[in-house]
């Protein structure tokens, strides 16, 4: 055992220590981080413009501050943006993470002085509990790959901006430089196609034992190594035994990937955003990832359900209960207030409180008031996968209003099959069924003959990468939403076949 690894182990359970001090104590904890946030934004104009002097409880703070999201919020990120001081939070941001926005374009999520070290922390301590949890260390002393944005920034009035994965990539530890790929240079690279294939050159012959990264580009990677170099994954790095990933669920990219590497290996799922890093998987025996109450981060949470009613409750993390989908709401050390991050989450544990990440509420079906979610269509698609033994790439799910046919209406699966089924009409017809089963709505909807039963349509070979490019998404975060309420990617999709 290596110095290195040894040490590993003995910080590791030093930081699940206090880990499980915070994590036992959640309301309390919640409270502290609450009181905190309000006592230092008090003077800055957001604070004063929603009466943070008078704020004393949770009651008084949801009365003054409403829900918004970046929309909403944009007034007071423009002043930031501009150079102004004290608007959102003291001082001014030390980053602006840059990502894809919706109706407003590009969006400027602020990073502070106090949010900044919570996002190296979290990472960092995935990992520990991994190790303190199976005694695991020897990889520590191998390469690691994570494949992310360009650490190349720009700056905005005074602030630098950048995607939150390139900014990351600045404060990796000096102890995991030497073993960090790919390099500097590869790493800057734009167009994401030559930079797999740069780093595919960098990686195939060191000695790989962790790779992190989405998945679905994950398995690009994966399989341009395999292209090159005629070898599985698992035989050309015969010490790659953990994958960290985030950003979308793994069980559907699970059996290709172990068809790409030869085997199985273990896993890390995290939940950061640009927004926070809100989640990692703790345990390898328990389904979820621990939510980070003691990070900078006050939670709020309201049903889905009700979330588009007039005034939906506002619950906080002692009034959450197992298996509902909620709408995550965030106040943060970034200066971000009553924020609607967009993903919904279900409570898989209350000691500690675990989550699973169960889609976006603006990612849903409800043409006819069916209101399928990302969970069900994944459920579904993983135990299908299971079940016939087949592998996809990936797939997306869109409403059929108008079939050309006059038929009725369907939900139609777009599937790119890497290790197609023997028999898809099984398939299609054992989706259905467990669609039916999850949601009731879309029981009525068939048993009725508002729907007909689902379609699947069977796309060409990369056919997801040629959308992502057509849209300048390959690579980096960017993720294909699991379902969507129109046919624009549906349609975009259809498009790209030959």
């Amino acid at each position: 055992m290596s110095i290195k690894s040894f040490s590993a182990k003995i910080f590791s359970k030093i930081v699940v220590f206090q880990i499980k001090k915070w994590a036992s104590n959640p309301v309390e904890t919640q409270q502290k981080v609450f009181n905190s946030l309000i006592s230092q934004a008090k003077n800055t104009a957001f604070g004063k413009d929603h009466d943070f002097e008078n704020i004393k409880t949770f009651q008084d703070f949801a009365t003054r501050v409403p829900v918004r999201d970046y929309e909403a919020l944009k007034p007071y990120v423009d002043r930031t943006v501009s150079g102004e001081a004290d608007v959102l939070w003291p001082n001014k941001p030390l980053y602006f993470a840059k990502t894809s926005g919706t109706t407003s374009g590009a969006k400027y999520i602020p990073l502070t002085k106090e949010s900044m070290p919570f996002h190296i922390q979290a990472a960092r301590n995935a990992i520990l509990c991994y190790i303190n949890e199976t005694g695991k260390a020897d990889f520590v002393d191998g390469k690691m790959i994570f494949l992310q944005g360009s650490p190349e920034m720009q700056e905005k009035n005074g602030i630098k901006l950048g995607r939150l994965s390139g900014i990351v990539a600045h404060y990796v530890p000096a102890y995991l430089q030497k073993n960090r790929l790919p390099s500097w240079e590869t790493n800057c690279i734009d167009d994401w196609e030559s930079k797999v294939d740069a780093i595919v050159e960098e990686t195939k012959n060191e000695d790989m034992t962790v790779i992190s990264g989405i998945p679905s580009w994950v398995q690009m990677y994966f399989e341009k190594l395999q292209g090159n170099t005629g070898k599985k994954v698992g035989d050309l790095f015969k010490n790659f035994n953990l994958f960290i990933y985030g950003g979308v669920n793994f069980k559907p990219y699970r059996a290709k990937f172990e068809t790409l590497i030869g085997r199985k290996v273990d896993s890390i799922e995290l939940f950061p955003a640009s927004e926070g890093f809100f989640a990692y998987q703790d345990s390898q025996n328990d389904k979820g990832m621990l939510l980070l109450l003691n990070s900078g981060i006050f939670y709020e949470f309201i049903e889905a359900s009700t979330f588009f009613d007039e005034n939906p409750k506002r619950l906080t993390i002692g009034e959450v209960e197992i298996g509902v989908n909620y709408v995550m709401i965030i106040s943060t050390n970034a200066g971000l207030w009553g924020y609607n991050l967009g993903d919904t989450i279900q409570f898989t544990s209350t000691k500690p409180y675990r989550v699973i990440v169960s889609g976006r509420i603006k990612h849903f079906i409800s043409a006819f008031g069916e209101h399928v979610i990302g969970k069900e269509v994944e459920e579904a698609m993983n135990k299908a996968i299971a079940k016939f033994n087949f592998s996809i790439s990936e797939f997306t799910v869109a409403p059929q209003i108008t079939p050309p046919d006059g038929s009725l209406p369907y939900h139609e699966w777009l599937v790119e099959f890497s290790e197609p089924p023997e028999n898809t009409e099984k398939v299609v017809a054992f989706l259905d069924a467990e669609m039916q089963r999850q949601n009731s709505y879309y029981f009525d909807l068939i048993e009725g003959k508002i729907l007909q039963p689902l379609k699947v349509s069977s796309l060409t070979k990369d056919s997801f990468q040629a959308y992502m490019k057509s849209q300048g998404k390959l690579g980096g975060q960017n993720k294909v939403p699991r379902l969507s309420n129109d046919r624009k990617i549906a349609d975009a999709l259809l498009e790209i076949q030959p």
